[in-house]
């Protein structure tokens, strides 16, 4: 069974796994760890419910499992499961999903 299957984010929170970063160019030069940039880009691994209303109506997130989404540079709370790092945003943090 899958880490992720069995972890369920709670509210409007949204379980992600980053792509991984380049690790050589498109010349063939090998990129040293402290020299890549950051992955912003990620595949959503887990969904919460979503958010509750002041009225007590759930508020939906707004991607699904297997989306992929474009991340803020910071922010993200790190989770490890099964050896493997994923991170948790809010909904409202993710900045936008990549359609087919």
């Amino acid at each position: 069974m899958q880490a992720f299957r069995k972890f369920l984010p709670m509210f409007d929170r949204v379980l992600v796994e980053r792509l991984a970063a380049e690790t050589v160019t498109k010349g063939g030069i090998m990129i040293p760890e402290k020299s890549q940039a950051k992955v912003l880009h990620a595949t959503v691994m887990a969904v919460g419910p979503g958010s509750t209303t002041k009225e007590g109506k759930v508020t939906p997130v707004c991607v699904k499992v297997g989306d992929k989404v474009l991340l803020p540079e910071y922010g993200g709370t790190k989770v490890v499961l099964d050896d493997k790092d994923y991170f948790l945003f809010r909904d409202g943090d993710i900045l936008g999903k990549y359609v087919e």
